[in-house]
Formats: structure tokens, C-alpha cells, sequence
């Protein structure tokens, strides 16, 4: 059950972030053309005003959905009721304190924003975008039962049909009217849709949730949610500071075009980190559920198999990046938007050093390990940011992102072994550096020989070149792994998984 439920998370995720980008990809070319790139910048720092306020929530939901997993293995349906109610009067508070946070700033918009050519009222576009994020938080509650029961491929179908729909008025909106003010107004609509959808699913799956209970969630409980709470605070503001402080930091070292250069990568390179993610994501609710049955070996059999994955995936993603990169900006963007490749270099090693930090890090949310490692982000934070400034005035462009990856491996070097490692499967610290070593090693080998072979293609046709290079890296890092790794259990597990899948779906024709 656990695997059918994982599977169908991570194949619906998978789904709804590829269908995710190539709509985003649409509609911010519609979104430029039809209102122009003053527009583009005001959507883009509404966003990152509001993202900021967002950090409010302080992790409740993740904190929440951990102590669901335990009363929805058990069907205790008066806990998971309790949990329901708690959970639904703490997101309209955080929701009330966005709303007048958001309304404290709006006076200030006129100076953040600068001088500005809009014909519609500032103070109006920014309470709407306001009022998306607040209504973000409503009825957003009964998605928690069923991240907690592993059911998240029925939220993620949802959110597909979501992003299609909305996106379909949006550009047909934006070709027709050119009006900023009703796209904000179309958002606003299509989130509430989404959340009362979600909403009714949960009520008819679980008509339970919809009981009156007069008791409170224990002092216990409400004691331990609100300790993960604080430990998720300091990771969201370490997170932010460290994946918000590279551009600021270029800006000021090298200049505002070097941040326009590397914005076509990091779209690029985030887009895939964010679909990789969603994979493991996905299954958190089934690692969550394994690890209520307290069974440490097959904990860390689960543990291995992902591990295995997890290189796989970000040693191929990783060697398609390198080789196919430079040819695919040339062809979309033009060979003067082209950075070093030495600095290429450097952003795969960190999309590869931060996609390794999926598996522990699935385990580590899955276990409700939160306030143990809660200065560790601050630490990575403060590492990023000082390493970058001092790199980047010896090194320039490339010193900020070895900054960056010398940050990452606080979290490899320290929080995983000792919280997850250790804690978690009683596991010696070199066991973890020599496993992850094993793969590390594997994936620069197997990348090398693939940008080797894709360097020898010279072809004047680019389009061309693009084309052979993908196929190259489709095919060879594949079966590296494949002879390397296929008398393994690892992989034995896969292929079985793999055949139990098809067998299903041919039954089903």
C-alpha cells in the first residue's frame, strides 16, 4: 500500500510540476507582451514582499501533518478531529496577521517600489495580491489529512486542474484586456476555487473531520507542535536568507547584468530542482507512517533504496545540465548571455549537493526533527553569505556560488550524520560520509566521460547539436548506472517495483 501510494504521488507530482513549468513558460511570455516588463517587475517583488510576510506561518503545517500521521495509521478519528479544528483556528490567525501585516506595509509601497509609469493605483494592485496570499490559508487545512493518509497525488490533480484552468483565463485575459488588475482578480478566484474543491474531497473521504468536539488538543501536544514550530522557524529564515542572498550579493560584487545573465540559469536549474523535489516530497507521508512502527532496519533498508534513487536521479539531471546548458541558452537567449563555464560548473556541483540532501531530509520532516538542528540553517546562512562576499571579491562571479556550496555541507557534514544518521538508525557518522562519498565520486566520474563524449559533437547546426547532446546524456549516465549497480538490492527493488507497475497496467488493456 505504502509503495502504491508513494508511486502514485510521485508520478502525479511529477505530472503536475512538468505541466507547471511549460505553463509558467507561456504565460510570463503572454504576461511581457501583453503588459510589459514594469509589470513583470512589479508582479515579481509583490511576490517576494509577500513571501516574506508568509514566513508567519512558521512551519504549523509541517509541525500539524507530523502529529497526524500516528492517529490517521490508527484511525483515530476523534485525535485527527481534534488536530482538524486546532490546526484550522491557528491558519486563520496566521492568515489575520498576513492580512495586517500586508495592510502595515502598503503605505511603504510608494518608496520600495520606486518610480513607477502604471496607469492603476499601486495601493489597489498590492491588496490584491495581498488578499491571493491571505486566501491561500483558507479551507487550506483539510489538505493536512490528506498529506498525512499519503493521498497527496489527489491534492497535486487538483492543482493541476488548477493551474490549467487558471492559466487559460489568465492568457486569454491578459491577450484581450491588457489589464493587470483583472489577472490579480483571476488568481484570487481560481485559489478559493482550488481550496474549496480540496475541501469537499476531504469532507466526503473523512465526513468524520466535520464532527462538533468540544475538547482541545492536549497541553502535551499543543507544548511539541509548538517546539517543532520553533526549530521550523529558524530552518525558514536560514532557507531564505541562503537561497535569497546570492543575487543581492552578485548585484553589489559584480553588477546588476551578471544578475540578468545567471537569472536564465537559475529559472532553468529551480525548475528541475523543483520537480526532482516534488519525487520526495511526495512520500514524506509514507516515510512518516514507516517510522511510527519504530522498525530501524527496515527504516534504513528504505533509507538505502532512496539514496540510491536520489543519485541516480541528480547524477543524470546533473550531466544533462552540463552538457545541454550552454547550447540550449545559446539557441533561446543568444551566445552573448552565455556565462563561463567554470561557473557553470560550480551551479551543477550545488543543484547536486542540494539534491543529495533530498533523502536525509525527507526522514529527517518525516521524523518531526525540527528544534534539534534549529541553529544549523543560521550557521549555513551565515557561512553563505560571508564565504560569498570574500570569494567573490578573489574570485568574482564563481567565488559566490563556492560560497554557496561551502554553506550546503553544513547540513551534509553535520545535521544529517548526527540527527538523522545516528538518531534515527543508530548508524556510525563514518558509515554516512563513506556512503555518500561512493555516490559523489560515481557521479563526477559518470558526468565527466558523458561531457567528454558531448564536447567531441561539432555540428554547425545547433538545434542539431542540441538533439545528439540530449540523446548522449539520456543514454549514458543510464547505463553506468545500470552496470554498476544492477546486481545490487537497490536496484533489483526498482526493477521489481517497475514490473509490478506494468503487470497492473497491462491487466488493466
Amino acid at each position: 500500500m505504502r509503495s502504491s501510494n508513494s508511486i502514485k504521488n510521485a508520478v502525479v507530482a511529477t505530472i503536475m510540476n512538468i505541466i507547471t513549468i511549460l505553463v509558467g513558460f507561456l504565460v510570463q511570455k503572454i504576461f511581457v507582451i501583453s503588459l510589459g516588463n514594469e509589470y513583470l517587475g512589479l508582479n515579481g517583488l509583490f511576490s517576494n514582499i509577500l513571501s516574506i510576510l508568509a514566513v508567519v506561518e512558521l512551519g504549523f503545517g509541517s509541525a500539524i501533518i507530523y502529529h497526524l500521521y500516528k492517529p490517521v495509521a490508527e484511525h483515530n478519528e476523534k485525535e485527527i478531529t481534534i488536530l482538524m479544528r486546532f490546526y484550522k483556528k491557528t491558519y486563520r490567525i496566521i492568515a489575520s496577521i498576513i492580512f495586517v501585516l500586508g495592510l502595515s506595509v502598503m503605505p511603504f509601497m510608494k518608496y520600495i517600489v520606486g518610480e513607477i509609469t502604471i496607469s492603476e493605483n499601486l495601493y489597489l494592485l498590492f491588496l490584491l495580491a495581498l488578499i491571493d496570499i491571505v486566501a491561500s490559508y483558507l479551507l487550506t487545512y483539510k489538505r493536512s489529512i490528506l498529506y498525512a493518509d499519503q493521498k497527496t497525488y489527489i491534492i497535486n490533480l487538483v492543482h493541476i486542474g488548477y493551474i490549467v484552468l487558471m492559466n487559460i483565463c489568465e492568457v486569454t485575459l491578459l491577450l484581450l484586456t491588457k489589464n493587470y488588475l483583472l489577472y490579480l482578480m483571476i488568481k484570487i478566484v481560481f485559489r478559493l476555487l482550488e481550496n474549496i474543491v480540496i475541501s469537499v474531497i476531504a469532507n466526503k473521504k473523512y465526513p468524520f473531520i466535520l464532527d462538533k468536539v468540544n475538547e482541545n488538543i492536549s497541553s502535551e501536544l499543543r507544548l511539541d507542535i509548538l517546539h517543532k514550530v520553533k526549530g521550523l522557524l529558524f530552518h525558514r529564515i536560514g532557507g531564505s536568507l541562503v537561497l535569497g542572498t546570492d543575487n543581492i550579493i552578485i548585484s553589489n560584487a559584480i553588477g546588476v547584468i551578471a544578475v540578468g545573465l545567471y537569472s536564465n540559469y537559475s529559472m532553468i536549474i529551480n525548475a528541475l530542482t523543483n520537480l526532482l523535489g516534488q519525487v520526495f516530497n511526495s512520500i514524506i507521508a509514507t516515510i512518516g507512517n514507516l517510522l511510527i512502527e519504530n522498525d530501524r532496519n527496515k527504516s534504513f533498508d528504505i533509507y538505502h533504496k532512496m539514496l540510491f534513487l536520489n543519485s541516480w536521479l541528480y547524477c543524470f539531471c546533473g550531466t544533462c545540465l552540463l552538457c545541454l546548458l550552454q547550447p540550449f541558452i545559446t539557441l533561446w537567449m543568444g551566445q552573448e548571455y552565455l556565462l563561463p563555464y567554470g561557473v557553470i560548473i560550480v551551479l551543477i556541483i550545488n543543484f547536486y549537493i542540494q539534491g543529495m540532501r533530498a533523502t536525509s531530509n525527507t526522514f529527517k520532516e518525516a521524523a518531526g526533527i525540527f528544534y534539534e538542528d534549529r541553529f544549523v540553517p543560521i550557521i549555513e546562512s551565515v557561512i553563505n553569505i560571508v564565504a560569498s562576499i570574500i570569494l567573490a571579491k578573489m574570485f568574482g562571479l564563481i567565488g559566490i556560488f563556492i560560497g554557496t556550496s561551502l554553506s550546503s555541507m553544513v547540513l551534509f557534514l553535520y545535521s544529517y550524520p548526527i540527527f538523522v544518521y545516528k538518531k534515527l538508525f543508530h548508524r556510525r557518522y563514518a558509515e554516512f560520509i563513506r556512503e555518500h562519498l561512493k555516490y559523489f565520486i560515481i557521479s563526477i566520474i559518470v558526468t565527466a566521460i558523458t561531457a567528454i563524449i558531448t564536447s567531441k559533437i561539432n555540428i554547425s547546426n545547433l538545434f542539431i547539436t542540441l538533439f545528439i547532446n540530449a540523446i548522449i546524456c539520456i543514454v549514458v549516465p543510464n547505463i553506468f548506472y545500470v552496470i554498476l549497480f544492477y546486481r545490487t538490492n537497490e536496484f533489483k527493488y526498482y526493477i521489481g517495483i517497475l514490473k509490478t507497475t506494468l503487470k497492473k497496467i497491462t491487466k488493466n488493456y
